[in-house]
């Protein structure tokens, strides 16, 4: 479907135009960019609050999880779009198939070049930029349109979600933040060093990096952001899944076992992965903070959409990323293929275990003078 304006904006949201006869979009697109300190559950910061106090914070707060605060989005409704809490006027409906998502960073410019590039199946189609009421909307496919009760999954890829600049910054290297060891404290008690503790705060800078380690992004390059089922169960406190196994088990529950979703998922990873290695626009970016939004039905159907630009960061002229190497600081290699790779491994794996699982254990038992026998 062509775009219109070629990212040129128009004058209301009247202006967007439908997906046509593109199949298969995800109602679905979410901001999880502004996520530098938001990194804990909302268990996490309100557990000695009083029930009044919390309500009014929670009102309040913007959740670092930004996909899985939402909302209630209505099936039963022919546009399905999708109510962010903390976020509003960060997204509002569009016309049919479409949803109109505050402008971030270098987004737009992002998808409007990533329509004439390889990745253009993998991403939610771009109609263009819309101005209402003095901000920015990106207007884009709505990724879940079309879906009947579907169960959605967002895994947060590469090794780190903060980009270099945050680590350089005026002053996050040398200020002290007690509120950031606080939260440190309250999720990792041993996480502080000797002279942390001493001191009493962390810098942002630190506080980042150890962040990372929580979850599987540090050690596996991507990590499970947040599940919703298809009967509206929302789980969200993966910030502690880091081992495989518990990967896989989250993967298996995910898929509720189904052996044709897990099949499908893994030739749409497959597919991604074919399109980044001769991507233009991969090779020529960093890419921080973006997700890949796993969709499916009990009927079969499944996908997979790259999702989330508002970190993703143009490279200087005739600079290049592998993707695929460990992070050091100045290299700014994200990670990306490592991430992939792990998670079609493990997909593969649970996959495996459904389709073929472990042989029960069997052993001979010989008694003094009884023919041996078998047990199980």
């Amino acid at each position: 479907m062509d775009t219109p304006g070629g990212g040129e904006e128009q004058p209301g949201a009247e202006a967007a135009k439908g997906r046509g006869g593109q199949d298969c979009s995800v109602p679905y697109t979410h901001d999880s960019s502004p996520e530098s300190e938001d990194v804990l559950s909302e268990e996490d910061v309100t557990h000695n609050m009083d029930p009044k106090h919390k309500r009014g914070l929670l009102r309040k707060t913007k959740s670092w999880k930004t996909f899985f605060n939402v909302v209630h989005w209505t099936f039963r409704r022919s546009n399905s779009w999708v109510q962010l809490a903390g976020h509003e006027g960060h997204f509002r409906p569009g016309v049919e198939g479409v949803i109109l998502k505050r402008n971030v960073g270098e987004e737009s410019e992002c998808l409007q070049e990533l329509m004439g590039d390889v990745l253009r199946p993998f991403v939610p189609t771009y109609h263009g930029l819309v101005q209402i009421d003095g901000l920015h909307y990106i207007q884009m496919d709505d990724l879940l349109a079309g879906w009947n009760g579907p169960c959605i999954m967002d895994c947060k890829m590469g090794l780190r979600t903060y980009v270099e600049s945050e680590l350089s910054a005026k002053g996050q290297r040398a200020t002290l933040r007690s509120d950031l060891y606080q939260k440190m404290v309250r999720v990792d008690p041993g996480g502080p060093s000797e002279e942390e503790r001493r001191l009493g705060g962390v810098t942002k800078a630190r506080y980042m990096q150890w962040r990372e380690t929580l979850s599987s992004s540090a050690s596996l390059a991507f990590r499970i952001e947040g599940i919703t089922m298809n009967n509206g169960t929302v789980m969200k406190d993966f910030k502690k899944t880091k081992t495989r196994e518990q990967i896989t088990a989250t993967l298996s529950r995910f898929t509720e076992g189904n052996i044709d979703v897990q099949r499908r998922y893994l030739e749409r990873l497959q597919a991604i992965e074919e399109a980044l290695l001769s991507s233009k626009f991969f090779r020529t970016h960093e890419v921080i903070g973006s997700s890949l939004l796993f969709i499916h039905e009990r009927s079969g159907g499944a996908n997979v959409w790259m999702i989330d630009f508002g970190k993703t960061q143009a490279l200087p002229a005739g600079q290049t990323l592998a993707h695929d190497r460990p992070w050091v600081e100045g290299n700014r290699e994200d990670g990306y293929l490592l991430g992939l790779a792990n998670l079609r491994q493990i997909l593969a794996d649970t996959l495996d275990q459904q389709c073929c699982p472990p042989a029960t254990t069997t052993a001979t038992v010989t008694r003094p003078g009884v023919a041996p026998t078998t047990a199980t």
